[in-house]
């Protein structure tokens, strides 16, 4: 049987006034990624599958957003907020072109997922031509009642209209829905704002459906994951939700967390087998974390490549670009960025390495800094393999440092230093006999008694 074809459209045009900030509500991240980018990663995505994202007028940040995360993404303006069928009727123009199957969803619910998406269609395959999501509220205070008779909806009564008996379901509306693609548009066109703000509501549509003689029906999920994003406290409730998701994942995959709770993952975090992560460590977007390596506390890892069997920190931050290869150690207190440190290389203690190429087995000793910016642009250090970089050492960019080459403690190296040589910029030290304790018999006789 051929697949269906499917249209998700995903409602993206709040303001968010109620996050009180400048960045679009869908924009604000959960676990590394936006809350739009992980509705949109949970929708439908196939050859058969399309998906449109509805937008405000000023939001093309939030457009862009959309095509970053799926290049299929088309997207449309709603020019006024009249409700939420008038955003579904932004994206007609797609609409007119037919799909069997069409789910419409919210940015601002990140922890939905792509199995309830899935669920959310087979109803449709079974003769229901609208489905709509619930769930049970543990305190529905606010919410839409679902209201089912028969093992049918019938009604999506809200809290204002309910009857007493209906104010005792505990079964409330998503908002997300899936409508028989052949009846959306005539559905949705029947829509009218006949209500006391003039809006054109979605949830009108059960009626609709019900007055054309068809079926529609629910599918229930957890409350978790159907919270809507509104306020930065509930962004912090949904981190705390999706952390959790991400941290019991990770162990079920063999990591080793030895304080979950104070492990802060990213959606894309990805481990190899017998990793280990101490407490109070933060992995941020873009990190890959190879078989057998260790993450000790403290650490703050980006857009990084922590190569088998590695070491970082305690109190290590990797930025982006960082890429640390099979063995290598990173110890505490060391920052780097844009960096390739190769296998068995180490750079163990108060070290800045950026915009760097460390062969393998090199060691750099503590307080190297590699000197990478003059101001206007960033330069590139090569240390080569099997080099030793002598402790509280400035490589000035760009500099390349010979394998097997030592620099002297100290040093300020300006020059490329050649394979197997050694390289030492310092003055000679001088040695005065006596002097201290002439410092200290002239201070004494010039000092003053402290007053009491």
């Amino acid at each position: 049987m051929t697949a269906r074809t499917s249209l998700t459209i995903v409602l993206a045009a709040g303001e968010g006034t109620r996050m009180r900030s400048s960045l679009p509500k869908v924009l604000n991240p959960v676990a590394g990624r936006s809350l739009l980018a992980h509705v949109l990663s949970a929708a439908p995505h196939g050859e058969r599958d399309r998906l449109a994202v509805v937008i405000g007028p000023d939001h093309q940040a939030v457009g862009d957003e959309a095509k970053r995360v799926r290049a299929d993404a088309t997207t449309f303006i709603q020019a006024q907020r009249l409700g939420t069928a008038h955003a579904v009727l932004a994206a007609r123009e797609v609409l007119a072109e037919g799909a069997d199957d069409v789910l419409v969803a919210f940015g601002d619910t990140p922890l939905i997922s792509a199995e309830t998406f899935t669920r959310l269609r087979e109803p449709l395959r079974g003769g229901s031509s609208l489905v709509v999501l619930g769930f049970r509220a543990a305190d529905p205070t606010g919410y839409g009642r679902l209201v089912v008779q028969n093992g049918e909806l019938v009604a999506i009564r809200e809290q204002a209209d309910a009857s007493e008996d209906e104010l005792n379901i505990t079964l409330c509306n998503a908002g997300v829905m899936a409508i028989d693609g052949k009846i959306a548009l005539d559905v949705l066109g029947k829509i009218g704002n006949a209500n006391a703000k003039g809006e054109y509501y979605l949830t009108d549509a059960v009626g609709i459906v019900r007055d054309l003689g068809l079926t529609a029906s629910v599918i229930e999920t957890g409350e978790d994951e159907v919270r809507g994003i509104n306020t930065k406290a509930q962004l912090a409730e949904a981190e705390t939700v999706m952390q959790t998701r991400l941290r019991q994942a990770a162990m079920a995959a063999g990591v080793t967390l030895i304080a979950p709770e104070t492990v802060y993952l990213a959606t894309d975090t990805m481990f190899g087998k017998d990793v280990v992560i101490e407490p109070f460590v933060v992995i941020g977007p873009g990190v890959s974390i190879g078989d057998g390596a260790v993450i000790h506390s403290f650490s703050h890892l980006a857009d990084a490549r922590i190569g088998a069997k590695a070491q970082v920190g305690p109190y290590a931050r990797l930025r982006p670009g960082t890429s640390l290869g099979d063995g290598a150690k990173i110890g505490n207190f060391v920052e780097t960025k844009a960096a390739q440190i190769d296998a068995g290389a180490k750079v163990n203690h108060l070290t800045y390495i950026g915009d760097a190429h460390i062969g393998a087995s090199a060691n750099i000793g503590a307080g190297t800094i590699t000197c990478n910016y003059d101001g206007f642009d960033k330069h590139k250090t090569e240390i080569g393999a099997g080099a030793f970089i002598g402790s509280n050492s400035s490589l000035v960019a760009p500099v390349k440092i010979g394998a097997g080459a030592y620099v002297g403690s100290g040093s300020v190296i300006t020059k490329d230093v050649p394979d197997d040589a050694l390289a030492v910029e310092r003055n000679d030290q001088r040695l005065k006999d006596g002097w201290a304790k002439r410092f200290r018999d002239a201070k004494s006789r010039h000092r003053k008694p402290k007053a009491h």
